[in-house]
């Protein structure tokens, strides 16, 4: 497929180069300019009439070359999101099974997901250069102040997702900062009682103050705030296992101050109903230490967790699904570049309906021009110039349309708060400009032939 798209932009380059090449030649060679301003001449004397048959050429190469840079913006998006995993990571998850729902009603305590065996043994694997742990779970948050005061927590609670994990998580995930620190090696291995609040977070608790060294409460326990997390778009879990992450409703605690804190078992509560799960680890990044040995160590990941009874885990490979959502990309253009195409064919048979109207009411003329010495490769170049002249005239307005469509709808889109990625496509230009230049010619020559095959005695009798 990138051969291909590589192919295409190199064919699409050489024929707007040899178009530009010719037009250099025309205008050096004495007849070439006569042609060229004669055709030029005849668009000018006809204006509503070229207009008319150049409309689809413009409609035809805007659509071309907005429609693929915004699905190119669309879909960049969304790789976007996958990249951030990293193409050397390897994710695995925790997966509540379908069959706990029934076994949950008995024992009351789900028990399922990744083991500290299972993370023991992937320590055991040589090209896992680095592994960062995660105990996950949703957990209402308040603000100290608001504990103390009111006694009871109002509109002031916050749903948080509590995040146990390790510093190396900061990496792994990209997160920013604003103010203050992340988590460091000594608050996990002193039980630290500290957090980094998610954007959101921290604005619903403390939406008038600065929220470092300010106190929150976890199931009635206080933690120090040392950092702030800067605001970051929601992950849209593309991918077939990949789940989409609301990063600006996170709490970020130290790993061993959550095992002090909730144990192996955390209590939830939703509609009135209290249940619980022991998960020990709800996620584990792995990291390795080179692309080429990332489907191995997955591999060797899998068998480990074949180990289960259950199918209560799950394996996500970042750079699979990389290529498998680039591939997808590439296919995706390629359609909307053909059906772009199709409309470009359609407008080059306007232009031959005019041009064929052009040369019967112009059969005089023609006559003319033979009677005083003219050669059929005369009018032929004559007619061939101006269908060309036409579909690049076209061609270079739908691009400078085409432009502004891509930089100025996602402008107008903020400020109705909507989103409208658009990327500009190099290769859509080209293309666009070398589609309409052989369009020009395709539908250009058939009308230029039959003017030159006019016999001049009969074309000078032509009323």
């Amino acid at each position: 497929m990138r051969f291909f798209l590589s192919f295409l932009f190199v064919g699409s380059a050489i024929i707007v180069a040899a178009t530009v090449v010719m037009l250099v030649v025309l205008l050096m060679n004495t007849k070439g300019r006569r042609s060229l301003v004669l055709a030029l001449r005849s668009l000018r004397l006809h204006k509503v009439r070229a207009a008319l048959s150049v409309s689809g050429i413009i409609i035809s190469t805007t659509a071309l070359i907005s429609s693929m840079a915004f699905s190119e913006g669309s879909m960049q998006e969304a790789l976007d999101d996958i990249k951030r995993l990293g193409a050397t990571n390897l994710i695995v998850r925790s997966v509540k099974p379908a069959d706990e729902v029934s076994t949950q009603t008995r024992s009351f305590v789900a028990r399922y997901g990744i083991t500290q065996e299972d993370y023991d043994l992937f320590a055991t694997i040589p090209t896992v250069v680095r592994m960062v742990p995660m105990r996950i779970f949703p957990k209402p948050v308040y603000s100290d102040k608001v504990y103390r005061k009111g006694g009871e927590f109002g509109n002031d609670m916050w749903n948080a997702r509590i995040v146990a994990t390790t510093p190396q998580y900061q990496d792994i995930n990209k997160i920013e900062l604003t103010a203050g620190r992340f988590l460091v090696d000594e608050d996990s291995t002193e039980r630290g009682n500290v957090c980094v609040l998610g954007s959101n977070t921290a604005a619903k608790l403390f939406p008038y103050e600065n929220p470092i060294d300010q106190t929150i409460l976890i199931d009635k326990f206080s933690y120090t705030v040392i950092g702030v997390a800067a605001e970051r778009q929601s992950s849209a879990g593309s991918g077939g296992s990949q789940a989409a992450e609301d990063f600006n409703s996170d709490v970020y605690i130290p790993l061993g101050t959550a095992e002090g804190r909730f144990g192996k078992t955390v209590f939830l509560r939703q509609s009135g109903s209290r249940s619980g799960e022991q998960v020990e680890y709800s996620q584990v990044t792995l990291t390795v230490s080179d692309n080429d040995e990332v489907r191995p160590t997955g591999e060797a990941i899998k068998t480990i967790l074949d180990r289960h009874q259950r199918k209560d885990t799950e394996l996500t490979v970042p750079l699979e699904t990389l290529e498998l959502a680039e591939r997808a990309k590439d296919r995706f253009l390629m359609l909307v570049g053909l059906i772009a195409l199709i409309s470009l064919l359609v407008g080059g048979i306007g232009i031959m309906n005019i041009m064929l109207a052009t040369v019967t009411e112009r059969t005089r003329e023609i006559g003319v021009r033979r009677a005083l010495g003219a050669k059929r490769r005369d009018i032929t170049m004559q007619f061939l110039i101006e269908a060309i002249v036409q579909t690049t005239v076209g061609a270079l307005v739908g691009v400078c349309l085409a432009l502004t469509i891509i930089f100025v709808v996602p402008w107008c889109a903020k400020l109705f708060d909507a989103k409208m990625p658009a990327q500009l496509h190099n290769l859509s230009i080209v293309l666009a400009m070398a589609s309409a230049i052989g369009v020009g010619v395709l539908f250009g020559w058939y009308p230029a032939y039959r003017a030159a095959m006019l016999d001049p005695i009969e074309a000078l009798r032509h009323e």
